[in-house]
């Protein structure tokens, strides 16, 4: 009864930066439970102190296995070393205090970001599709400036123009149309506020690579069967990739079909299973659009975007972008 009711009084504090996904004007009356809208009377539940307002992982089915047999794999406070934090800011270039801000976390995973993002003092709304935000929850859910919700990114339960911070890493090239999703993340930031993502690079050395070569095989494939079949092979590619690394440096880590991120110089056990999770992370998403550097310019631009910054970063291309202030 303790915790449910902890769990209540942190969703009924943060209600009004909510909004109906069914109407999309409605706000909500509390329930033990569930969340109902005022408006249209539609509810939504509560389960296991996430507010659910999508009823399944829809294409996302792959990232909620990962991430919850994976939970803990990419967190800092797992591995002891900034690898996410790391990330986060040289992303985002935002100060490591935020306090009085409303971040929009978009695309959560198992929260490796959300653990970060819930030390700079701002309140922080954590969104994903799949039922990684479970995983999410069993991490960072005791953070009381902290409220996870599982949702789409393009019915996002937030009001427009409402939110300081949008981030969303590593994500929209993962979802069916990654415009139409930039389109709904940037409508979400109020006047003045900030836009940073980032997608996968659309550049010949990542297009002939193994991933889109077996992916048309590998994305069709059961999830589990999948797993499985990376788990077996990985322990036995790992160290043979160490070996080319350290024979022909970074090319050496494309010649077999295993991620592996040596430079990270994580202890062997964490080194295979972050290389066993961002294998499967490769092979088994429904979606994959990686984008060009002109393709993320035009989206902040068409938005009327200012302070555009597009460029490469650790994980493809990395853009920033704020809403202009209103005239009045």
């Amino acid at each position: 009864m303790r915790q449910q009711m902890t769990i209540g009084q942190k969703v009924w504090s943060k209600l009004d930066l909510l909004v109906c996904t069914s109407c999309r004007t409605g706000s909500f009356a509390a329930q033990d439970d569930r969340l109902l809208c005022t408006n249209c009377g539609a509810a939504f539940p509560i389960v296991r102190g996430v507010p659910r307002f999508v009823t399944d992982d829809g294409y996302a089915g792959s990232f909620g296995f990962q991430w919850n047999l994976h939970s803990g794999t990419q967190l800092d406070s797992a591995t002891g070393r900034p690898i996410s934090r790391n990330r986060l800011f040289e992303a985002t270039q935002w100060p490591a205090d935020l306090s009085g801000q409303i971040i929009l976390e978009a695309g959560s995973g198992a929260g490796r970001f959300t653990e970060i993002l819930v030390t700079t003092g701002a309140t922080v709304i954590s969104c994903d599709l799949s039922s990684a935000v479970d995983a999410n929850y069993r991490s960072n859910g005791k953070h009381p400036n902290l409220l996870i919700v599982q949702g789409s990114l393009l019915n996002l339960p937030v009001r427009p123009r409402s939110i300081d911070k949008v981030i969303c890493l590593g994500v929209i090239q993962h979802t069916p149309n990654p415009e139409e999703s930039f389109s709904c993340l940037a409508n979400c930031v109020r006047p003045g506020g900030e836009l940073v993502i980032d997608i996968y690079a659309a550049r010949l050395r990542s297009l002939l690579s193994w991933k889109y070569l077996l992916r048309p095989i590998t994305k069709r494939m059961n999830g589990k069967r999948l797993y499985r079949l990376i788990e077996r092979v990985t322990p036995i590619l790992l160290p043979i990739s160490n070996l080319l690394y350290l024979a022909f440096g970074r090319f050496g880590l494309r010649i077999l079909p295993i991620v592996h991120y040596p430079e990270l110089k994580l202890p062997p056990e964490v080194a295979l299973r972050w290389a066993i999770l961002d294998t499967f992370d490769m092979y088994s998403p429904a979606h994959d659009h990686p984008q060009t550097l002109a393709a993320v310019r035009r989206w902040f631009e068409k938005i009327g975007f200012t302070d555009i910054v597009v460029g490469f970063g650790p994980n493809g291309i990395v853009g920033r972008g704020r809403r202009a202030r209103s005239s009045h």
